[in-house]
């Protein structure tokens, strides 16, 4: 600094010499480049009539917006990127419904944009941008579903009021358990970790218990849900407690939830296997796998001196033939939503909506679902159950999932 005040010739004025300082600070500034924008290493549309996803893989984190437009009905999604390396920048979503065509352009220097055609109206449900993790990118993550053409016209005007430039204001993700759509009154998630006291359920090598995984990771799930606003949430156990299957579906029954998640991490023989999946209930299991894993779950009440109920066979009968109906529809519109959620954040077992006879499932009035977390005789999948960034992005998988859930009844009332 002292060198360059000399070499200026005196005598100088305080402009010229203001002038000089910022023409030297704007060089360095030159000198310095910004960190760069990433590249927009894929984008897919899935599509049915009830809900269309896109996913926009990307090299790194980055910020996203979004705006509806009219004539034609559309939906632009801008992520600020430099460059985009889409194998096809224009096409046909997977499936029909919702979107009938979507393109990519570079719509600025930092700027790539997707816009989806749309046959008819819709609006954004969710939308939320993932880290990357193991071998996925980061992914900005857009659902959407139908709209009546009053909300979407809403939607055209609100955007056009508030910008011209679509990228001007960043959009904010979507709390995990939160939704773009407003919702009336809060049902109750009842949220069952599996074991727990003298059942500490499947056990890993190095001691570690499947009780207290699933404990800790409802507790998180509990969270995340209270904090959405959405929905009221109560705990089965909230400390290592042992309960009967029984107990576990009569808090859920007695208490009129509207939604019964048991939790769980299983050991299996064959070590390969690994991978996130939900059921629901059937006589019938998906393959043998899941009936040894009903099989093992159902004989919970054995280890503490507990049989199970002998009901009478009308009763069984009723029962069977109400889960069969209703519930059994809901039990399964809940699973789909919540693997909707999981399939692009963690790793799924193949077919990962399955189907078991698991006791704790045959609440004849209240939709039920157990979500098998991993398996901790996977090594893999056993490192991610004790990872905490790994925890964080199932159980906010989990809540949209919920979220989506309770939102789809609404489109069907």
């Amino acid at each position: 600094m002292f060198k360059f005040l000399r070499s200026i010739k005196w005598p100088v004025t305080a402009l010229a010499l203001a002038c000089a300082l910022l023409s030297a600070a704007a060089r360095a500034q030159e000198a310095t480049p910004l960190p760069a924008l990433p590249n927009v290493m894929d984008v897919r549309v899935s599509d049915t009539p009830e809900r269309a996803r896109l996913i926009v893989d990307l090299a790194a984190k980055t910020e996203f917006a979004l705006v509806s437009l009219d004539g034609p009905n559309r939906l632009a999604i801008d992520v600020r990127a430099a460059t985009f390396s889409v194998p096809e920048p224009t096409g046909q979503p997977a499936g029909e419904g919702i979107v009938s065509g979507y393109e990519i352009e570079q719509a600025a220097p930092d700027r790539v944009r997707t816009i989806l055609t749309l046959a008819q109206p819709a609006q954004v449900q969710q939308a939320y941008v993932l880290d990357a993790f193991e071998d996925q990118p980061a992914r900005l993550v857009v659902d959407i579903i139908p709209a009546t053409p009053e909300e979407f016209a809403a939607n055209v005007t609100r955007d056009r009021a508030a910008s011209t430039d679509i990228a001007a204001a960043p959009a904010q993700s979507t709390p995990a358990g939160g939704s773009e759509l407003p919702i009336a009154t809060r049902p109750l998630v009842v949220i069952d970790p599996g074991h727990g006291g003298i059942d500490s359920g499947a056990e890993a090598a190095n001691g570690i218990k499947e009780k207290d995984i699933v404990l800790a990771f409802a507790l998180k799930l509990q969270q995340l849900l209270v904090e959405s606003g959405r929905v009221d949430v109560a705990l089965t156990r909230e400390d290592d407690t042992f309960l009967r299957l029984e107990e576990r579906v009569a808090l859920a029954r007695s208490n009129k939830a509207d939604l019964f998640i048991s939790i769980h991490a299983d050991s299996f023989q064959q070590p390969e296997i690994r991978g996130a999946s939900v059921y629901t209930r059937d006589e019938n299991a998906t393959d043998v796998l899941d009936k040894v894993l009903a099989d093992n779950e159902n004989k919970t009440d054995v280890i503490a001196g507990f049989t199970m109920p002998q009901m009478a066979p009308e009763v069984v009968d009723i029962l069977i033939d109400l889960m069969r109906r209703e519930m059994r529809k809901q039990s399964y519109l809940a699973a789909q939503s919540i693997v909707h959620q999981l399939e692009p954040s963690v790793e799924l077992r193949r077919f990962p909506v399955r189907q078991a006879n698991f006791f704790v499932l045959q609440a004849p009035d209240v939709p039920s679902v157990l979500i098998e977390l991993g398996f901790l005789s996977n090594a893999t999948d056993m490192a991610n159950l004790m990872q905490s960034d790994w925890q964080e992005r199932t159980a906010n998988a989990l809540a949209r999932g919920i979220s989506t859930y309770f939102d789809s009844l609404k489109t069907e009332e």
